[in-house]
């Protein structure tokens, strides 16, 4: 990588650039840093200072490293909280220069900002584990995925991958992400050079790369709080603008260069799609989304630049999302709706709306692009239309009519497909060609040539993918293929070892399961099942069509092809899960309708049967072959887990007559999952507080042992004392057990051992694997009721907010990948032989697909653990490469399946492509109900003929019954069998009179609405109608009020503005309460901290006795400090409560401000008693009116009189609730009158007294009442109606037939006349004869004692004749007397009434008085609130800056103190008798100029700070310059000879610590100057305030009485009585009563009531005073009495100070005594350094030992080879001897030494010369080890040449 040419070494911040806020664009885009300000009104500021990006580590050493890498650490340093910016102050509006720029050569390191897999610490997991190879899948839907970086080359997202493809070669390379969390979108620069990555996450980043080097080039940080919605390059390529997806939508205009921000704000509320410069002008922008488009502009105002955004108002026109838009060269913005018509934009405005012509949209839907090519407008549009417009029609089109609409026609169209729907489009770089890449939302990549010429290429599509999330996945067993679908309707296969998509199916519904058919079943792997969202099955065969048979003219041949081989619908909802049991014998399949389906796979998948589970299926598992018997387990959504047995399977003959295909005896378990992660949680904290008291246990009792060998019993003491604070602390209470609501679903699992499995969860009991059994089988309770916990589980690391989604295992069993919600791969490594998992903490973890939306929904490994397949919710498939020792093959590729023989004769079935087709079971209902239909219609038909035969038969005995005569004929209900018939038949009628209710329900429905309509109007306000109730025997009566619900007055109540001050005084009461609460509230909340003794989570080691021996000291020192610290604590808290009580005590001269109120008040209205008439009447506060209270008096007056209203109209309906019982009681007993007076002789009879009848205005509500009668006399007047006027139009000829239909009509009504009076004579004669009979057959004398009980009976029957007569007199003489009472109260209530209504008048009068006096008084008031606000804050910062002064002065004094302090230390030191004492002190007081630290902000502050400082020289200085001409050669920098050089330097030191206090001196008293000053201005200005405050105050006042002269001219009507006047002239009532005045007597008692508490409030004063003299006297004598007991007190104290002490002591210094901090802080470094010391000498002892043993094995070893030599020179010896006499025996011939023996002598002569040597010093070595402190040389290493082997 390269590095910046001009780096800057001295580690110093890198500056900004100067600017003075008025310059160019231009200027702004060439400069480096920028800083700025975040506005919420859509307004952004450029303004000097530092940037918000900018912290302490950002300096120019971050460029410089070994490796050239540029680091950014600014999320490090902040963490997850939020930035916050740094907006300079206006004052300081002015930019630094930039010293040193980013260098245009600087890279970053790319290994070093890409994301990498996580690896757990010490797991010894390679991080290269899983390496992608390819990616099939495309994010379609993302918006703006498809870019061009040249003329071969694209790129586009897909999850936490940039994918660069070569659209030559299908080449892929990949761009890591950065943060690990996804990228949200990518551009590319207009020269195609760079292009942006702009990533998701906490504060992403957005990086810039360099193409084609693909070298990160820049960075830019916190352009957004969790990702990016879009970025564009402005035209020249120099600006950048970044818009912020949810929450914040931030739009930044970067210098992307320099990375640094120029212009920052909030785009909108709601989500924003996307933002572009304008192509003309880099200073518009424009932004779109959801229901708004915005227009911004950068404006250069006086503060600076400034972002200035304008929202566009759609007006008529339907609010709408806009996803494309484009900027016209004058301005003017085109943008597309939902509904696809396009919108010319001007001034915000909609200018006019783009339609075709008859008014036809431009698109179907949403228009998705907009783009100006070559003078022309290209729109896009989802309904896979591209259009090309007129530009100069578009940018000249304006409304000619108010619908705001203008019909134009497209120049060209280009429709690409059927099923396309186009997102965005890009013009490729080829010369002389039209060519585009087109982003379908539907999965592919389209070239589209827009030439439209005659030799214009049909649109090609590049490449195709899955649209939506991937639903399932498939691997085959046999070879590298794989299979998928999704809800696109597709199924598609790929060759993931080439790399090479092989072919494609498409359905009618979406696939949403799939499974390869295992190789016991089809031994080629050629078939794959397939489930669809129908709950329709497929089997799929897959085959290499160049096996088949070639026919001349055939097309290319494809290297794959699929063939559906069978279907068939086993469910009604969707397929969720598919499984073959482990021998292939049966298939299941399970559903969302909660069915589990069993086939028998040999005989061509003939379905078993199904069973149904407690909720919708998620997963199917078969046993693996180490299970005893073969079980399905059955993973239900709802946490059901199900386990059943192979089902049987019955021969055809038994499923002939079978109705349904259901399973009912299968043998199955149930595990109902029960929430325990609250126990689990529960648990770990009960064990990590066991843990944290064994420790605090063992510490104690290290504690109780070293303080018993200590302090002894003092020591056992303090520290039960601490155990007894300790046990008073209380236990945090443990976690509560939670299970929640609504059971959480089960994600995915599998079988552990049998009857045992593992299962992950989703929701609240995320976080976990668990571990369940099934429990034995309990028909007695009910599944929905068992809950069943597991017995075992395993905490997955970081898995609480992202469960596990999906797991598979390798076919060694010894890894287990998991998919992850989030989008991430994580595998565990098990121990091979056992798959268990017994450790979840080391495992791999990366994120690989999109984190937001790209939950992993499908994860295979191929058949040779080889490769890994991912699928995701993000349309996205990843293959992976696994992490092998052996190298993978290159060039490998799938074998597909060779077809069958005689596949391409084969008939194709029948594919079930309606999804209402009937399933399997519900075809079997079918069948099996039609065969009993048909069977009920045959039995039908038998029927039908017996009863025609039967009729035939019943029709001739009627005959022969009509032939018989009369008398002999039997009558026509004879022939009824049975009466049941009859009423068969009248509910036969009755069904037919319901059906035209019906049919006349719709009338009806209609009818009822217009009557309920004019009840709302008429009737739903009134609340109660006008009853009248009539006297029985006079002609009085009583109405009842007709009463409406309560009015707007009553109900609601307005705000006013000018509510009621509070009072100077009532703020300073609660001012001074607030005051008080304060300082009780600090004085209360003094705590001392103290450190815990324990670390959470520390882990318990023995200690040494040397860290024993240190804490103990530190302990020991932290309890003297703390104990010194507490009593401070408590003297200074004592001192406190002093002040307070001193401050709470009043002045001598002090008085109670409501008491000086009060006086004022009373000596003011002394007296006095104005009338709101007089002139100079004040009108008090709480007296003030407007038209808020006089609303809600009105309102008042309203609900007073409607209730007393109601209350009498309740006593009305009571009163003629009385009377209809009064009524029934007479007509009973008129009844029984009646009935005496029938056994009575008429002449003894009395006259029945009337029953009063109810009239119809009594019960008024009964005119809403009918019923059928009253509906059958409406119709036939509304028929007479119809009739009379029809008579009329017709005249004569409908006259005759109207007399004709009379006679009929008359006739008839004679003729039922006459049949009535028949029967009643009938019946009348019948009866009287009977009676006569009767009497002639009773009759008979009566006897005597009949006689008498006659007699009896009579004089009884008079008596109740009489009293029942009476009663009912009586009765309504009572109800007559009720009525008159009541009458009457209604006539005073009807006064009152009036009385109200005319006081309503006035009220309303003085209402709308009000509301126009109101304007003005509200503003009135609001300028006195105003200022008195204002005057109260002002009041609030003089007080604040009086403390500010007082501090200073007290830090003045501290400061001064500090100096007296240091001379006298100086002297001190010093001494008397110091000959260099003058030239000390001198060096001491010599003024020297020293660099301010500060630099100065200004040259007005500069004057103001000499000008200060010359003046505020200390009489020290002026003492030096007086003694300065003294010492014409004085040098301080050289200490003189003989001087104490320590005291030289002490008094240098000291000099330093003078000027910082004089320095220090000269600022806090310019900062009291200038406190001193602010206190003044705002003195001034609160006077000038408070001015303008009583003016404000008396123009309110003035306004008020103003407002009270206009409402005392209204008229108000009062009634007086006689006896109420009392203004009499000459014994009589004057004829002018306008100079009167009306006064209540409660008013006028109240002031006679006031004079009497005046006079008794006098009396009691005067006696209250008496008493507190009195009590102030006691007071006096009490005070001198204490006095004299302190100062007793006091000289006892002293006495003892000087008989303990022997002088006074300062009390409070001795109890705050502590012990010196450095002293025992320098004693704990001693002992450390000691105890350190210590362990080193014996660490060098122990080496010592080690060295002297390694010295004796070496003296061993040497010594031992010293004998080897001494062996080999005897036997060198003997054989020298041997050869001398073997050449004496050989003759003279070779007498003589050989050259060769010479040379052999001689270096075997060397070599023993040389051991001798080495010998020798080795002794010497021996000789000097021995001694102590010898010196050790290195051994003496011989010749290299020297030490090879002789050859003898």
């Amino acid at each position: 990588m390269k590095e910046p040419g001009d780096q800057d070494t001295d580690g110093r911040r890198l500056d900004k650039p100067k600017s003075d806020g008025k310059r160019s664009l231009s200027s702004l885009k060439s400069a480096s840093k920028f800083a700025v300000r975040e506005d919420a009104t859509d307004e952004t500021f450029v303004e000097g200072g530092e940037s918000y990006l900018e912290d302490d580590d950002y300096d120019t050493e971050r460029l410089e490293g070994s490796s050239g890498s540029f680091h950014y650490d600014y999320v490090d340093n902040i963490g997850d909280s939020q930035y916050v910016e740094a907006l300079a102050p206006a004052s300081e509006e002015v930019e630094e220069e930039v010293k040193k720029k980013i260098s245009e050569n600087f890279f970053y390191d790319y290994t070093e900002l890409i994301s990498m897999p996580f690896v757990t610490p010490d797991s010894n997991i390679p991080l290269d584990l899983l390496t992608l190879v390819h990616s099939f899948g495309y994010d379609c839907r993302k918006r703006a995925n498809l870019q061009l970086l040249d003329s071969n080359t694209v790129i586009y997202i897909a999850g936490n991958q940039l994918i660069f493809l070569n659209l030559k070669t299908k080449e892929q390379m990949y761009l890591r992400s950065s943060s690990g969390r996804g990228i949200g979108v990518i551009g590319v620069h207009p020269d195609k050079t760079y292009f942006t990555v702009a990533e998701k996450g906490v504060f992403p980043k957005i990086i810039i790369y360099e193409y084609p080097s693909l070298k990160p080039y820049r960075i830019l940080q916190d352009g957004t709080e969790l990702g990016y919605a879009y970025v564009d390059f402005d035209n020249s390529g120099t600006l950048l603008a970044s818009v912020g997806s949810s929450p914040d939508y931030t739009l930044t205009i970067w210098n992307w260069k320099e990375e640094q921000p120029i212009l920052r704000t909030k785009a909108f509320s709601q989500e924003v799609f996307k933002v572009t410069f304008n192509p003309e002008d880099d200073e518009q922008l424009t932004t779109s989304g959801s229901g708004h488009i915005k227009f911004w502009e950068m404006a250069l105002t006086f503060t600076g630049l400034k972002l200035q955004g304008s929202l566009g108002r759609f007006g008529k026109t339907a609010t709408t999302d806009i996803e494309g838009y484009m900027q016209l060269p004058d301005g003017k913005v085109l943008s597309g709706s939902e509904w696809g018509n396009m919108l010319l934009w001007e001034g915000g405005l909609i200018k006019v709306e783009l339609c075709r012509a008859a008014r036809k949209s431009c698109h179907q839907g949403p228009i998705n692009q907009i783009m100006l090519d070559e003078g022309e407008v290209i729109t896009i549009g989802a309904d896979g239309c591209i259009r090309i417009w007129d530009f100069e029609t578009v940018d000249t089109a304006d409304s000619i009519d108010d619908t705001g609409l203008l019909e134009i026609e497209p120049i060209n169209e280009l429709q690409v497909g059927k099923n396309v729907k186009l997102f965005s489009m890009i013009k490729m770089n080829e010369i002389g060609s039209n060519f585009w890449l087109a982003q379908d939302a539907n999965g592919a990549i389209w070239k589209l040539d827009l030439s439209f010429s005659n030799i214009t290429q049909d649109p090609d599509c590049l490449f195709s993918f899955h649209s939506g999330a991937v639903e399932a996945l498939a691997v085959s067993p046999l070879t590298y293929l794989m299979a998928t679908t999704a809800l696109d309707c597709s199924v598609r296969i790929y060759d993931f070892a080439s790399k090479t998509p092989l072919a494609q199916m498409k359905f009618k519904q979406g696939g949403t399961a799939l499974a390869w058919v295992p190789q016991l079943v089809s031994y080629t792997g050629a078939q794959i099942i397939a489930g669809f969202e129908d709950g329709v099955v497929r089997i799929l065969e897959l085959y290499d069509p160049k096996g088949l048979t070639i026919f001349a003219g055939r097309k290319k041949i494809s290297d794959a092809d699929i063939i559906l081989k069978q279907v068939f619908k086993p469910h009604t909802a969707r397929v969720t899960a598919l499984a073959y049991e482990r021998d292939g014998e049966i298939l299941a399949t399970g559903s969302k309708d909660q069915t589990v389906f069993f086939f028998e796979v040999e005989k061509d998948y003939k379905p078993i049967g199904y069973i149904t589970t407690p909720g919708p299926v998620r997963q199917l598992v078969w046993s693996s072959n180490s299970h005893p018997d073969s079980t399905l387990l059955i993973i239900c959504e709802n946490g059901y887990v199900l386990e059943t047995p192979l089902p049987t399977i019955k021969e055809e003959e038994e499923n002939r007559d079978v109705v349904s295909y259901e399973i009912k005896d299968m043998d199955i378990k149930y595990f109902h999952f029960s929430s325990v992660k609250s126990k689990i949680l529960r648990l770990i904290e009960i064990e990590k507080r066991k843990t944290l008291r064994d420790l605090k246990k063992k510490e104690k009792e290290e504690r109780r042992k070293q303080l018993a060998a200590e302090m002894g019993e003092d020591g056992e003491k303090e520290l039960q004392v601490e155990e007894e604070e300790e046990e008073e602390e209380e236990e945090e209470p443990l976690p509560e057990i939670f299970i929640p609501s609504t059971p959480c679903h089960i994600l995915c699992g599998f079988y552990s051992e049998p009857g045992k499995f593992w299962v992950s969860l989703g929701g609240y009991d995320a976080g976990f694997l668990y571990h369940c059994e099934f429990p034995l089988y309990d028909q007695s309770t009910a599944i929905t009721k068992k809950k069943d916990e597991p017995f075992d589980f395993r905490l997955l690391e970081d898995t609480e907010d992202n469960p596990i989604q999906t797991i598979t295992f390798s076919i060694h069993q010894d890894l287990m990948f998991c998919g992850m919600q989030n989008g991430a791969i994580r595998v565990y490594i098990l121990s091979q032989n056992k798959p268990s998992l017994i450790n979840t903490e080391y495992y791999w973890h990366f994120n690989i697909h999109d984190n937001n939306y790209g939950c992993i929904k499908g994860i295979c490994t191929s058949f040779d653990d080889r490769f890994l397949v991912t699928t995701g919710a993000d349309s996205n498939i990843f293959v992976f490469t696994i992490f092998s020792e052996f190298e993978l093959k290159k060039d490998i590729k799938a074998q597909v399946p060779s077809p069958r023989f005689g596949i391409e004769t084969e008939p194709i079935p029948e594919d079930i492509e309606d999804p209402k087709a009937y399933s399997i079971e519900n075809a079997r209902r079918k069948r099996q109900q039609d065969k009993l239909m048909k069977e009920v219609e045959e039995i039908k038909a038998g029927k039908r003929e017996k009863l025609k035969a039967l009729r035939n038969e019943f029709w001739k005995l009627l005959e022969m019954n009509q032939g018989l005569p009369k008398h002999m004929q039997f009558k026509r209900t004879d022939f009824d069998i049975d009466s049941k018939i009859r009423a068969e038949i009248g509910r036969k009628t009755a069904f037919k009179i319901q059906q035209v209710e019906k049919e006349l329900a719709w009338e009806k429905e209609k009818h009822q609405i217009g009557l309920m309509k004019l009840q709302n109007r008429f009737r739903e306000s009134l609340e109660s109608d006008t009853i009248v109730v009539h006297a029985i025997q006079s002609d009085h009566k009583i109405s009842s009020y007709r009463l409406v619900k309560p009015s707007k007055y009553s109900k609601s109540k307005r705000t006013s503005l000018s509510d009621r001050r509070t009072s100077k005084l009532e703020r300073l009461e609660k001012e001074g309460a607030g005051r008080k609460d304060s300082q009780k509230d600090t004085g209360g909340n003094i705590s001392v901290p103290e450190e815990s003794i324990i670390e959470k989570g520390k882990k318990f080691r023995p200690k040494t006795l040397s860290e024993i021996m240190v804490e103990n000291q530190i302990e020991k020192t932290r309890k003297l400090i703390l104990k010194a610290e507490r009593a401070q604590l408590k003297i200074q808290q004592r001192k406190k409560e002093w002040e307070e009580l001193y401050k709470s005590k009043p002045q001598d001269d002090f008085e109670d401000p409501r008491d000086v109120q009060a006086i004022k008040e009373a000596q003011l209205y002394m007296g006095d008693f104005n009338l709101k008439t007089a002139i100079d009447y004040k009108i008090p506060e709480h007296m003030r009116i407007n038209a808020a209270k006089k609303e809600e008096e009105l309102g008042h007056l309203d609900t007073l009189a409607h209730s007393k209203k109601k209350n009498m109209n309740k006593c009305i309906l009571s009163l003629r609730d009385l009377k209809v019982a009064v009524i029934e009681e007479i007509q009973c007993l008129v009844q029984e009158l009646k009935s005496i007076q029938s056994t009575l002789h008429v002449s003894k009879h009395i006259p029945i007294p009337q029953v009063p009848q109810i009239l119809p205005e009594e019960v008024p509500e009964k005119r809403f009442q009918y019923d059928e009668e009253t509906l059958l006399n409406f119709k036939r007047q509304q028929i007479k109606i119809q009739d009379e006027t029809s008579s009329q139009l017709e005249k004569g000829e409908s006259a005759i037939s109207g007399g004709g239909f009379l006679r009929l009509s008359s006739r008839k009504d004679s003729d039922l006349t006459t049949r009535d009076s028949l029967s009643r004579s009938s019946k009348a004669s019948s009866f009287s004869v009977d009676a006569v009979k009767f009497l002639e057959f009773e009759k008979a004398d009566p006897i005597d004692i009949e006689l008498e009980v006659m007699k009896r009976d009579e004089i009884k029957h008079l008596y109740m004749q009489q009293y029942l007569t009476n009663r009912i007199k009586e009765l309504i003489v009572t109800f007559d007397a009720e009525l008159h009472l009541l009458r009457h109260q209604k006539l005073k209530l009807d006064t009152q009434m009036k009385l109200s209504d005319l006081h309503h008048v006035t009220l309303f009068q003085e209402m709308l008085l009000l509301k126009n006096f109101e304007k003005q008084e509200n503003i009135l008031q609001e300028r006195v609130n105003s200022l008195d606000k204002e005057e109260q804050d002002m009041q609030w910062k003089i007080n604040e800056t009086l403390k500010e002064m007082e501090e200073k002065k007290n830090e003045i004094a501290k400061l001064q103190d500090q100096e007296k302090a240091l001379y006298a230390g100086f002297q001190a030191a010093v001494g008397e008798n110091n000959k260099f004492a003058n030239f000390l002190t001198k060096v001491l007081k010599k003024r020297i100029k020293r660099v301010k630290k500060k630099e100065v902000e200004g040259d007005a502050d500069e004057d103001e700070e000499s000008d200060e400082s010359s003046e505020e020289e200390s009489s020290l200085e002026s003492d030096e310059d007086e003694s300065g001409s003294d010492d014409e050669v004085f040098d301080d920098s050289i200490c003189p000879t003989n001087c104490d050089v320590g005291l030289f330097e002490l008094a240098l030191q000291l000099r330093e610590k003078r000027l910082d206090i004089e320095e220090a001196l000269v600022e806090e008293k310019k900062i009291i100057d200038n406190l001193r000053k602010e206190h003044d201005t705002l003195s001034k200005k609160v006077k000038v305030v408070a001015a303008n405050l009583n003016v404000a105050e008396e123009a309110l006042e003035a306004y008020q009485r103003e407002k009270q002269q206009r409402l005392n001219e209204l008229l108000v009507v009062i009634p007086l009585k006689l006896h109420q006047v009392e203004h009499i002239v000459f014994g009589e009532i004057p004829n002018d009563l306008s100079g009167t005045l009306v006064f209540s007597n409660h008013s006028l008692g109240r002031l006679q009531e006031r004079i009497i508490q005046l006079h008794e409030e006098n009396s009691k004063q005067q006696k209250l005073n008496k008493e507190c003299r009195e009590r102030r006297k006691q007071l006096i004598r009490e005070k001198r009495e204490m006095a004299k007991t302190i100062s007793k007190m006091e000289e006892t104290v002293h006495q003892l100070m000087i008989s303990k002490f022997g002088r006074v002591i300062d009390l409070e210094a001795l109890q705050t005594l502590s012990v010196n901090t450095t002293l025992e802080e320098l004693k704990i470094k001693k002992l450390r350094k000691e105890l350190t010391n210590a362990k080193e000498m014996k660490m060098w002892e122990e080496k010592i030992a080690q060295v002297r043993w390694e010295l004796m094995m070496k003296t061993k070893e040497h010594t031992k080879k010293l004998h080897q030599m001494n062996d080999l020179c005897i036997e060198k010896k003997k054989l020298d001897s041997r050869l001398n006499t073997l050449q004496n025996q050989q003759g003279n011939a070779f007498q003589g030494p050989r050259k060769a023996d010479i040379v052999a002598r001689q270096k075997v002569t060397e070599l023993i010369q040389l051991q001798a040597e080495r010998i020798s010093a080795l002794k010497e070595e021996i000789a000097l080890l021995r001694k102590k402190g010898g010196l050790i040389l290195p051994p003496i290493q011989p010749p290299q040449e020297e030490m090879k082997p002789m050859g003898l």
